[in-house]
């Protein structure tokens, strides 16, 4: 028996398409063939920032055990399987699949690394591919193999959450989901904090069901196996669901976030976590938008808090000069109308600074609050006539509306890869021991 890990990517695009339903289009096939999984399918969401992601960034990778003579037909189906179901008639469409043998190198995990946190290339993925002796397989530009050997390069050794995915018969793609709100929130309340981003809790909005005209009906997001299949039992819907399958992820982890020591080594396009205190304080764009300015030793940068933020947009609203801060988000290039910019999925406020208002002072007279003659030119009594030049403007300490700690963008607005509040100390590590009896249906 050998290990086998199936890695692809870009299969689907922005008129349809998915490349999670590929994988659970493969599992069934898969096992038909004998094989047994190690493994749930890996989902590895890719960094969220790069120009020419599809929609959610995700790769594939199927781990699987098989003996050695089944592999040739292993590698048709799964190249099959592709060529059948992927867009590849859309000209952003480029698929791409990686077969692995044996143990994961170094080079693939490293590789995978920069993958999710920066920017790599197809030329550095084929020279890759060849040096490890793996097979390759792509179609039209073969960006997809980029991703797919990401995805065989992440084995979700450290924090991964999990998710059920529920898919749509092929008669009603395109057609309005028909998925019962109210069952949604009820599974919310009944199972968080084991699932989350079910719903958005500042407008009702259901954020388990996808806008768009792919074949997924909805997304489950939970800490274990057994937590989003139980969740997908109390969901009831009004359309046939095909198939379903749970994956192992690094949704919800901020994998792709990396701590950057200085304005200077700031990159666009790459995730970044970075302190800095606040020289310009919130000012208001067009669309409601807040941003503001942080500076370190090293530079200036301004960082973008967008309206469907929600909370976090109105923290950003809340910061003054002096306030110590550190921020997360995606680090987006300068263009003619706006300077380098962080695209704000996190705020952490390390120290407030004092906020100080300047009062005129009250008239040692009479009690009343005096008036400015001018610049230099003291204050003056209303009521009793008292003029004054030794008199100065009493500093009143104001109590801030806001507290230091960690603000994250509202559920609505998340990434896939941002990890949100309720999932801080739930970390996990390490492959699970078995696998639940049914985790895929067929």
């Amino acid at each position: 028996m050998i290990t086998v890990h199936v890695g692809f990517d870009d299969t689907d695009s922005p008129r349809g398409g998915c490349t999670t339903y590929i994988a659970a289009l493969l599992v069934e096939k898969l096992e038909k063939l004998g094989v047994s999984f190690i493994d749930y399918p890996n989902l590895i969401r890719l960094n969220p920032n790069v120009p020419w992601k599809t929609r959610g960034n995700g790769a594939l990778c199927l781990r699987i055990r098989l003996p050695e003579e089944q592999l040739d037909r292993v590698r048709e189906v799964v190249v099959e399987t592709i060529r059948e179901h992927a867009d590849l008639e859309h000209e952003d469409t480029h698929p791409g699949v990686v077969f692995l043998t044996g143990p994961i190198p170094q080079e693939v995990r490293e590789f995978a690394r920069r993958t999710i946190q920066g920017i790599v290339t197809l030329e550095e993925a084929l020279s890759l591919v060849e040096k490890i002796g793996a097979e390759a397989v792509g179609f039209k530009k073969r960006r997809g193999i980029i991703g797919g050997l990401a995805a065989i390069g992440e084995p979700l050794e450290q924090d991964h959450t999990y998710e059920l995915i529920a898919y749509r018969t092929p008669e009603n793609r395109g057609k309005p989901r028909r998925v019962d709100e109210p069952s949604v929130k009820e599974m919310d309340r009944r199972t968080q904090p084991l699932t989350f981003n079910n719903v958005d809790p500042e407008t009702g909005r259901i954020l388990i069901t996808p806008r768009g005209p792919d074949p997924v009906l909805y997304g489950i997001r939970g800490e274990s196996p057994e937590a989003v299949k139980e969740a997908h039992r109390m969901v009831r819907v009004y359309e046939p669901i095909e198939r379903w399958v749970i994956f192992r992820t690094n949704h919800g982890t901020d994998a792709h976030l990396r701590e950057v020591r200085s304005v200077r080594e700031l990159r666009p396009y790459h995730p970044a976590v970075i302190r800095g205190v606040v020289v310009e304080g919130p000012r208001i764009i067009p669309r409601r938008h807040v941003v503001f300015t942080i500076e370190d030793e090293t530079g200036r940068v301004d960082c973008a808090a967008y309206e469907p933020t929600g909370i976090l947009r109105r923290v950003a609203g809340k910061l003054i000069v002096g306030d110590w801060v550190e921020v997360a988000g995606g680090v987006r290039p300068p263009s003619n109308r706006h300077p380098m910019t962080i695209n704000l999925e996190k705020l952490r406020i390390i120290k407030l600074a004092p906020k100080v208002t300047l009062h005129n002072p009250t008239c040692p007279r009479c009690g009343r609050r005096m008036k400015s003659m001018g610049r230099n030119k003291g204050f003056r009594c209303k009521g009793c006539g008292l003029r004054s030049r030794e008199l100065k403007k009493i500093a009143v300490r104001e109590e801030r509306d806001l507290k230091e700690g960690l603000y994250i963008t509202s559920p609505r607005s998340q990434r896939h890869l941002t990890k949100p509040l309720c999932r801080y100390g739930r970390e996990k590590s390490g492959a699970p021991n078995q696998m639940i009896d049914e985790w895929h249906r067929p």
